[in-house]
């Protein structure tokens, strides 16, 4: 199959020697105070590269008034106002501050490096043991772009909240009571089936490794075009989760007892009527992620998820 530059395909980079600095803009987790803590390393580090840093104005208020950190000499960045256009963004905490920030950048082609100070991470793979030299790195262009595709959203044909776009998946869920849902889902117009479970989830292959993986969903390679729903408690067991091409076209209608149901798009929920349509499709432009240290993707599965590790041996001294 030949390579199609627009799908998500790695591409290598190389900065060419100008006297123009990177600017590049910071993201954090704003919840947890032991994940930043590594953030005045990475200034200190970025100020040694001489890059231009901006900081997003929500993770800046976070550093002034909770690490007390100052922040007088950088400018902020507010990605609705356009105020400025950063070569690449770094994102600070774990894979969930990394789909905040995919989500904020939404399609301004912006690349992100994940710096992971949680618990797995599949999209923020930086160790902080790996910072300085990972950050070098980036400032003299050795690492590659991985084109990741993403869910556009809408419901009633309007895009879903300020920021309508998910890397990872997209989950029609019931509000927190016993009874079950039934979600009428097409594909292209045609029905697919009528779920009766408590919810749906329609995950792309980055996602695959998320939600979607624990009801039951496969792991996609993340090249892969395509999407996959998979229920969450389905009432049959004959119900199984679905592999699609990623340039169909799914919708979504929600018969509930309550009237209403949960939509969330990676970690951003709203609750909604049932008279409510909800609308999935392949975003226009694919998330850019940057890679340092690029490695098999079924290494990372065997690292992440410890596949074949033998557990029988852990407590025996």
């Amino acid at each position: 199959m030949k390579k199609n530059k627009d799908s998500m395909e790695k591409t290598s980079h190389s900065m060419e020697k100008t006297n123009i600095k990177p600017c590049w803009v910071i993201y954090g987790n704003v919840y947890q105070t032991k994940k930043s803590k590594y953030v005045a390393r990475i200034l200190e580090t970025l100020r040694t590269l001489q890059v231009n840093v901006l900081i997003e104005k929500k993770f800046a208020n976070f550093l002034a008034h909770n690490l007390h950190i100052d922040i007088a000499d950088y400018s902020l960045f507010c990605p609705e106002e356009k105020n400025a256009t950063p070569d690449a963004a770094i994102s600070i905490g774990g894979d969930g501050t990394f789909l905040t920030t995919a989500s904020q950048l939404g399609l301004t082609g912006v690349p992100i490096l994940g710096i992971n100070t949680g618990r797995l991470g599949f999209l923020a793979d930086v160790s902080p043991h790996e910072i300085e030299p990972s950050l070098q790195a980036l400032a003299e262009g050795r690492y590659v772009v991985e084109d990741r595709c993403a869910i556009h959203v809408f419901v009633n044909e309007e895009p879903f909240h300020t920021r309508p776009l998910a890397l990872n998946e997209v989950a029609v869920l019931k509000h927190d009571n016993s009874s079950l849902i039934e979600i009428v889902t097409t594909v292209d117009d045609a029905l697919l089936t009528t779920y009766s479970a408590d919810g749906l989830i329609v995950s792309t292959p980055t996602g695959s490794t998320g939600y979607s993986l624990s009801v039951g969903g496969p792991v996609l390679m993340p090249t892969t075009p395509t999407f996959c729903l998979a229920p969450v408690a389905p009432h049959s067991l004959h119900v199984r989760p679905v592999v699609v091409r990623d340039d169909v076209t799914i919708r979504m209608r929600v018969k509930s007892r309550s009237g209403n149901f949960l939509l969330a798009a990676d970690g951003v929920s709203k609750s909604l009527p049932q008279t409510a349509e909800v609308c999935v499709k392949k975003a226009p432009r694919p998330i850019r992620v940057i890679k340092i240290q690029h490695t098999d993707f079924f290494d990372t599965l065997r690292e992440k998820l410890m596949w074949g590790a033998d557990g029988r041996h852990q407590n025996e001294i």
